[in-house]
């Protein structure tokens, strides 16, 4: 049977995730243990708010650890939101902050120009990279253009730019929208608020998953 587990580190706004997967019919638990996480199929580590808390709270569980151990297992990992930007090396969110280095880049801010506001929360259509194809990920059968839905202030730069599934504009700025370095993935929206075509790419990320052995 596969089982996906929610991390649970005490940041708030994981409720959402949860209620997508139940809603989906799909085995979960939201857990901090670490036998649980490693005897996972796949694992989601969600998260909003500011980049240093949301660290120090996985340091401090010594969840930074058992999440890069998962990671090397080579079975899913998805990072949403927040949970994208811990994946990075490093964030200059109100400072320099060292990540989980799991994706290779830094955490930025969204460099817009007033009158334009962050953070950007609104709903924005995601699109392909050239020469990258959303076939056997998790954004399988999620059409081109379809509207997610965004909350933050700061975006994830890959060094590696094939490795951006996806991207978004916001007030003229591109930026990555959906990460994906081999089993690793990071969606900066919410596909768990994000109607019909976020619920499939949490399908996705669930048949991405193998039964556990």
């Amino acid at each position: 049977m596969k089982t996906i587990v929610v991390i649970d580190y005490g940041i708030g706004n994981v409720k959402s995730i949860c209620s997508a997967l139940k809603s989906l019919g799909f085995e979960y638990e939201f857990s901090r243990d670490t036998d649980v996480i490693m005897q996972a199929s796949g694992v989601i580590l969600p998260g909003v708010g500011a980049f240093k808390h949301g660290m120090s709270l996985l340091e401090e569980a010594g969840l930074d650890k058992v999440i890069k151990k998962f990671a090397a297992t080579g079975k899913p990992l998805l990072g949403i939101c927040l949970g994208m930007q811990l994946l990075f090396e490093k964030s200059y969110e109100f400072g320099e902050y060292r990540g989980l280095g799991i994706i290779e880049g830094n955490v930025e801010k969204l460099a817009v120009e007033p009158p334009i506001k962050l953070p950007h929360i609104s709903w924005n259509e995601i699109f392909p990279i050239s020469n990258v194809a959303w076939t056997d990920t998790i954004l399988e059968n999620v059409p081109a253009a379809s509207d997610m839905y965004f909350v933050h202030s700061f975006r994830g730069v890959p060094t590696d730019k094939d490795s951006i599934l996806a991207e978004a504009d916001y007030a003229g700025i591109k930026f990555c929208a959906t990460v994906k370095k081999d089993n690793i993935y990071g969606c900066q929206f919410h596909p768990e608020k994000s109607a019909k075509f976020g619920l499939r790419i949490v399908e996705n990320f669930f048949n991405l998953c193998e039964d556990k052995k």
